[in-house]
């Protein structure tokens, strides 16, 4: 049986938004309580990383959302490439905030930890899956002759 693409990026998009719109809620939190080990100064690399795997994490599933919904409206759009895309995505939603996230926790004088080096593999991850759908994309509306626009 075929993987439901749809299905398991529209699951996994509202989970992780979940997740990591909890995640800006615990930053605030912190902020709001002015909590030392996030406030500091010299804490200042863990709170751009944190902040930076929140935004990265909640824009991440967005796209997952948005590929779902694509999958469901076009289904023959990246259909050959739907798996590589999938993965990619996944691993990006996986590996670009939990980078950001890891690149926090340890940290050495201003430079994030080692957690942050998974980071260009996500990125990587990411651009990968972004330019299979938009070059599917841009396939599938010149095969329609480009008439997406027009009434």
């Amino acid at each position: 049986m075929a993987p439901d693409y749809a299905r398991r990026h529209l699951r996994f998009g509202w989970w992780s938004l979940l997740l990591f719109t909890t995640l800006g809620l615990v930053l605030e939190t912190l902020h709001g309580f002015k909590v030392r080990a996030y406030l500091d100064v010299s804490n200042e690399t863990r709170r751009l990383m944190w902040t930076l795997a929140h935004a990265h994490g909640a824009l991440l599933s967005i796209v997952h959302l948005i590929f779902g919904l694509s999958v469901r409206v076009a289904p023959e759009m990246g259909a050959r490439n739907r798996p590589l895309i999938s993965w990619c995505l996944i691993g990006a939603s996986v590996l670009l905030p939990g980078g950001f996230f890891l690149g926090g926790t340890v940290f050495y004088g201003g430079d994030p930890g080692v957690g942050a080096l998974v980071v260009p593999v996500g990125a990587v991850s990411m651009m990968i899956a972004v330019f299979l759908l938009a070059r599917m994309a841009a396939a599938t509306t010149g095969r329609t002759g480009g008439t997406a626009g027009k009434r």
